[in-house]
Order: structure tokens, then C-alpha cells, then sequence
């Protein structure tokens, strides 16, 4: 299953994220999610991993296991590098050993103080706050994300955790409409506003973080994971599927693009496994139903701010 772009291009509909995996794992993970079926892959400058990923890619293609052109690999223009988006976009490329890229996003809409090409680490001020750089406007960098596509580096570009309000300048003042917008939204955060929005007017909507994070934003974010929701746990068994499962069914069938991210082979495997059943129509109300409108991952923890305050 895909989505077509307003670009034209065909997004698979479930990807695997690549954020928290290990280098030294990611080769026989992402060769195995391409047996099973995988053809997406979410990648960011940020996750410092674009480099394994590429190998990994490479083995691939020399094997013959896939052709570059069965795979839609997205990665992400880190904050630090909103002036020197093309310099970016390149070095990604470099690292993932690719000659364009399906899919390129603004990882976040806020420019920060510039580290160096590729570098993703937050600069702080004095205070221990992130260093916003307040000289690049969001349109200034939007117009470097539409010269990536000019130039042939890449196919489609979109935006990353973006609001209405942003979205829709993002709308008025490009020349190349954002393909998509990659917002977290599950069941507990469903953000409807946003994504029948962004829907309304063409731009596909990807949600990270589609299983409310687990165990990871636990960790992070003191989140609560849907995961362990009763009800769900209750449609789990009605399916005979588990709740990460129903739940990535139900992002589908809201016509939501889903990047579930695990570095577990099973669980891999598992996620993939949500083609062969379908939610009814009352058990998608009901699920709509939860929403708690309850972020689970917010940087502000790193950043020493609160940017969705």
C-alpha cells in the first residue's frame, strides 16, 4: 500500500524508523525489514546513524536484494544546518550513499545556532537554553528545501512537526508544496485538527512516534504508552492481533503514513503484519474516542524550552 504525493511520487504507507538504533545492528536490521517486506525507510541527520544506514543500503543493492528505485528513503534537515540546507542535504547523501533522496524534511521549525555540516549536536547559550538563531526565517529555508529539488538531489520535500499555523505559511509562501508533514499522532495524541488539514490541502501526514514512543519515551519523556491501554488491549483480542498492531492498523485507516521504529527483529516482523485485517467503522470511532491529547515526545527535556508552549 502507498500514498501518491502531491509531487506524483508513491510513499509506502509503513516504514521503519531508524531513530535509537545501534551502528553496529542496523546492517542485518534493515536487511532483514527489506525481506519482510519493508521498502521505506525514515532517516535524520540528527539520529547519527546515516552512515551504518547507508552501508547497509549499499549491501543491499550489491546483492541485488532490492534496486534503489524499490526503496523511499526520507531523511531530515537538522535545525543547526537551516542555512546551509543544500551543504545539508549533500552530506546526507554522502553518508547514506545515495545519489538523491526520496524525501526530504525540516526536521523541526526553528533554525539554531550553525555547528557544522552534518553536526546535529543543540547549541546552548549561557543560560543553558537551545541557541535559536533568529536571522533565518522558515521561508528562507523552505526555498533552500525547493533548490534540493531543482537540482536533481531529491524527489519530495516536506515538513516535520509543524502546526497549522506554520503549515499554513508553509502553504503561501512556496513555490514547491510540502509532499508531507511527519507529526507525532497515535491514539492518546490524534491531533485531528492537523491532520485533516494538512489532508484538506495535499500534504500527506506521516506519523512518527505511531505507538506513543513505548518503552523509549518511558524512559525519555515519563510518557504514558497507549500500549498498555486496557480497551485496546481488549480490541487486541477481538483482532487476535496485539495493540501495536491495532493500532498502527488504525493510523492506516485514517490514511496516516506510520514509521514504527523498533530494534527488535520480532517486533519488526510483527509491525508489518497489519495488512491482513481491517478495523470496523464502530471500533475506529471507539478508538477516536482516547484521544488524550498527551504529547510523549517533547526535546524540551535537551533544549531547556518548551517550543509547542
Amino acid at each position: 500500500m502507498a500514498i501518491t504525493l502531491n509531487s506524483g511520487f508513491k510513499m509506502p504507507i509503513i516504514g521503519l524508523g531508524v531513530w535509537r538504533m545501534e551502528g553496529k545492528d542496523i546492517k542485518d536490521l534493515l536487511i532483514n525489514a527489506i525481506k519482510i517486506g519493508y521498502r521505506h525507510f525514515d532517516c535524520a541527520a540528527d539520529y547519527q546513524n546515516e552512515a551504518e544506514v547507508g552501508e547497509a543500503l549499499a549491501e543491499a543493492f550489491k546483492t541485488g536484494l532490492v534496486k534503489r528505485e524499490d526503496l523511499f528513503i526520507t531523511t531530515k534537515l537538522w535545525n543547526s544546518d537551516h542555512g546551509h540546507v543544500v551543504e545539508a542535504c549533500k552530506a546526507s547523501l554522502k553518508k547514506l550513499q545515495l545519489d538523491y533522496l526520496d524525501l526530504f524534511l525540516v526536521h523541526f521549525p526553528i533554525a539554531t545556532k550553525h555547528t557544522g555540516i552534518g553536526t546535529t549536536a543543540s547549541a546552548m547559550d549561557e543560560d543553558g537554553v537551545l541557541d535559536i538563531d533568529t536571522t533565518i526565517s522558515l521561508e528562507t529555508t523552505w526555498h533552500a528545501m525547493e533548490e534540493t529539488v531543482s537540482s536533481g538531489l531529491v524527489r519530495s520535500i516536506g515538513i516535520s512537526n509543524y502546526d497549522i499555523f506554520l503549515t499554513r505559511d508553509c502553504l503561501a509562501y512556496s513555490k514547491i508544496k510540502p509532499a508531507v508533514n511527519q507529526i507525532e499522532t497515535h491514539p492518546y495524541f490524534q491531533r485531528e485538527s492537523l491532520v485533516k488539514f494538512c489532508q484538506k490541502h495535499g500534504i500527506a501526514v506521516t506519523a512518527h512516534t505511531p505507538l506513543s514512543g513505548s518503552l523509549a519515551n518511558t524512559e525519555w519523556f515519563d510518557s504514558v504508552s497507549c500500549l498498555d491501554d486496557p480497551d485496546l488491549k481488549g480490541l487486541a483480542e477481538k483482532y487476535k492481533k496485539t495493540v501495536a498492531q491495532v493500532v498502527l492498523r488504525w493510523g492506516i485507516q485514517r490514511n496516516t503514513i506510520i514509521i514504527p521504529k523498533s530494534s527488535r527483529q520480532e517486533r519488526i516482523e510483527e509491525n508489518y503484519k497489519v495488512f491482513d485485517f481491517e478495523l470496523t467503522n464502530e471500533d475506529m470511532e471507539f478508538i477516536k474516542s482516547k484521544d488524550k491529547k498527551c504529547r510523549t515526545n517533547n526535546p524540551a527535556k535537551f533544549w531547556g524550552l518548551d517550543l509547542y508552549a
